[in-house]
């Protein structure tokens, strides 16, 4: 398994980037290519390899905590490389660890590849093991939903709001009234 890579870029392309190491490219598929610029400065890049039946690739990762959180995500059942990729790519591990550590399925739900099903798996799989004593009732953003639907809020405009709250340690009603006041600037 190549865990890292030291060297310079000399390429970067649509989702991937190559480093050359050595007199060797090495092409790296990552989340953001628009963190890599091509130069001649050595970077050390965190790898996982993909190993398929039918392919073969690498992943990159800038921190060793972005691998952590892909390697975690990818343990999900359902969620794959290219899933965990895109989510890495709109979000950083700190929103994504804070999302799943306080239970926040609008928040999974709006990056790339991942639906209700998926979100819901990815905090059955991985609460408690991304961080220590994290706290939340597993139900308590759809309560959030449920109540702020009775107050006659779009379902669209709730999610919207909902997908931007991560607050792990909040009571329900805590979430209700932060919500609220992001959807009363918002009309």
């Amino acid at each position: 398994m190549i865990y890292s890579l030291k060297g310079n870029i000399t390429h970067v392309g649509k989702d991937f980037i190559v480093i050359s190491v050595h007199d060797i490219g090495y092409q790296v598929f990552v989340a953001n290519t628009l963190n890599f610029q091509k130069s001649d400065e050595n970077i050390i890049l965190y790898t996982y390899q993909v190993t398929r039946e039918d392919e073969q690739y690498l992943v990159g990762f800038k921190s060793i905590a972005e691998r952590e959180v892909f390697v975690t995500l990818i343990s999900v059942k359902g969620i794959g490389p290219r899933t965990a990729l895109g989510a890495l790519k709109d979000a950083n591990p700190d929103e994504l660890i804070k999302a799943i550590s306080s239970n926040n399925v609008s928040y999974l739900k709006k990056l790339p590849g991942i639906g209700q099903k998926a979100a819901a798996q990815i905090i059955l799989d991985l609460k408690g093991q991304l961080v220590e004593g994290s706290k939340g009732d597993p139900h308590q953003y759809e309560e959030v939903r449920e109540a702020l639907k009775t107050l006659g809020y779009r379902v669209k405009a709730i999610d919207d709001v909902l997908s931007t709250i991560n607050e792990v340690d909040a009571s329900t009603e805590d979430i209700i009234k932060i919500a609220l006041k992001k959807l009363g600037k918002r009309t």
